[in-house]
């Protein structure tokens, strides 16, 4: 399996997308692919502040529930609200239409203890 080289991911299988101070998250391919088909996400509430690592949701599937980990600190400033009818988008499109939250970072310094596309990789293999 092949990971985003500009995506930075956790080791819970979360990913974020830093562009300027925003931060996208997300899970990964390998998340839904173990997770089976989701039928839920709970999604942060706007406003709220995430902690690095902490729990910020949860995603059901037709296997499993599974808290959702923050992978950098940050206020959600948005959410993907396409999620609360089609939480599919996980397993179809995870990098893409499957983003989850939006956040301002608080701790850009947060991102270096993250691994790369390639560190992932080895961590799934």
């Amino acid at each position: 399996m092949s990971y985003p080289d500009d995506l930075r991911y956790s080791k819970e299988h979360e990913w974020v997308r830093v562009e300027d101070d925003r931060a996208t998250i997300g899970i990964t391919s390998f998340a839904a692919d173990e997770l089976g088909d989701i039928v839920f996400v709970e999604l942060p509430e706007v406003g709220a502040t995430l902690s690095q690592f902490g729990t910020f949701g949860v995603v059901e599937s037709v296997k499993a529930v599974s808290d959702l980990y923050a992978p950098v600190s940050g206020a959600v400033v948005e959410v993907n609200e396409a999620l609360r009818d089609s939480p599919e988008l996980l397993n179809s499109d995870p990098f893409g239409k499957g983003w989850i939250a939006r956040v301002t970072l608080s701790d850009a310094a947060e991102l270096d203890t993250l691994l790369d596309a390639a560190a992932y990789a080895d961590e799934t293999a």
